[in-house]
């Protein structure tokens, strides 16, 4: 046999041996996972699961003794916090709050015309007493149109223009379609995190308590008003007193007062024109989580709603409260009262939250608290028939 022959036969009796040696090493390979080293624990598989991160939870705490002067001696200590009866560890707490990011909403329809003169001197009472220094508004008008009459700014002599060329329009008045395009422009602004500060959002409207035409419900509204940490304010406009200050006009062919609308079916007319229109607002979406968690009874006014449902108050222009002593009422409780905040402990809880605000001290019973009474938490695999 020649060297070429032989060269060649040996490089097969290699390879032969090769995968022999391979095949002995794979039958003495195990045929399932590698066993865990001694002491070492066993990796499982990631579970399924579908977790909600909550932002912080933020509400405003107004706290007022027996005489009903606020109370400005409190710390963080002498708060108790509770989120489905759960206690809550306050990350943030303030007195005065952060700056404040306003949205005004002011009813524009021809029936509140009468009082159009009296609002159009408010802009400097939105800028230094709601703002103050640090703070930022919008204005926003409405009839049987939302119109944005001025984005956020700081400029104080830009509100107070906006709010003194008001225009009024039509007799319209889409409160509650107004009131979500004013949360969802606070939505924008920049929110507090347990790491850093962020902005107040606050809403103030100035209108009567009634809606006609909106598409959107005032609970729908509310709820997420909750969510984005929104606290509304009101000031009812009295149709009646506009009315009474209105020079006499033709009567129209309804045989009502001037700017009145009919009551519904079924319901009797009385002089008060609010109380007519007020039976037309649809409650009932917010009854279950707003009206039934509130502290205190409110009546059929969905302005009274929107604010207790959210931290805020409701005051009525009429009688000895002005358009201005109003607002200047809100103002200087916006920059009186407490902040707290906290990240739920149960935020995979689906349903209506219902925070309660205390403080444990000595004298507390002499005190009256006001804060907001919960928030609506829906998870993402939650179907809307869930919703209560």
């Amino acid at each position: 046999m020649n060297g070429a022959k032989r060269e060649g036969w040996r490089a097969i009796e290699l390879v032969l041996v090769l995968l022999f040696a391979a095949g002995a090493l794979l039958a003495q390979a195990p045929t399932g996972p590698l066993p865990p080293k001694p002491g070492v624990a066993v990796q499982q598989p990631p579970k399924n699961e579908i977790k909600v991160q909550v932002a912080l939870v933020t509400t405003p705490v107004t706290v007022r003794d027996s005489h009903g002067d606020m109370v400005h001696n409190l710390d963080a200590k002498d708060f108790r916090v509770t989120d489905q009866g759960i206690a809550q560890k306050i990350s943030t707490f303030d007195l005065g709050g952060d700056p404040i990011s306003l949205v005004i909403l002011v009813e524009t329809s021809s029936r509140t015309e009468p009082l159009a003169p009296e609002i159009r001197k408010t802009g400097i009472l939105f800028t230094q007493t709601v703002m103050g220094p640090t703070g930022e508004a919008a204005v926003v008008g409405f009839n049987d149109s939302v119109d944005k009459l001025q984005d956020f700014t700081s400029n104080a002599d830009e509100i107070e223009n906006t709010i003194a060329s008001l225009r009024m329009g039509t007799s319209g008045s889409k409160l509650f379609d107004a009131m979500a395009v004013g949360v969802e422009m606070l939505t924008s602004r920049p929110q507090a995190t347990a790491e850093k500060p962020g902005r107040r959002r606050v809403m103030l409207i100035l209108s009567e308590a009634s809606d006609e035409g909106s598409e959107k419900k005032l609970g729908e509204v509310l709820r997420e008003a909750q969510l984005a940490n929104v606290t509304i304010y009101s000031v009812g406009l009295s149709t009646t007193r506009a009315e009474f200050q209105s020079k006499p006009k033709p009567p129209q062919g309804t045989g009502l007062p001037v700017g009145t609308l009919p009551p519904p079916p079924g319901v009797p007319d009385t002089p008060t024109l609010e109380a007519n229109r007020n039976s037309g607002v649809d409650l009932l979406a917010a009854a279950i989580w707003a009206v039934q968690h509130i502290y205190g009874q409110v009546k059929a006014n969905a302005l009274e709603v929107a604010g207790a449902a959210t931290g805020g108050v409701h005051l009525a222009a009429f009688r000895n409260r002005s358009i201005e002593k109003a607002i200047d009422e809100i103002g200087g409780e916006l920059h009186s009262q407490y902040t707290l905040s906290y990240t739920p402990t149960d935020a995979d809880v689906a349903g209506y939250h219902e925070i309660k605000v205390s403080v444990i001290r000595s004298d507390a019973k002499n005190l009256k608290i006001r804060a907001r009474p919960g928030y609506y938490l829906a998870l993402p695999d939650a179907s809307p028939a869930a919703d209560h």
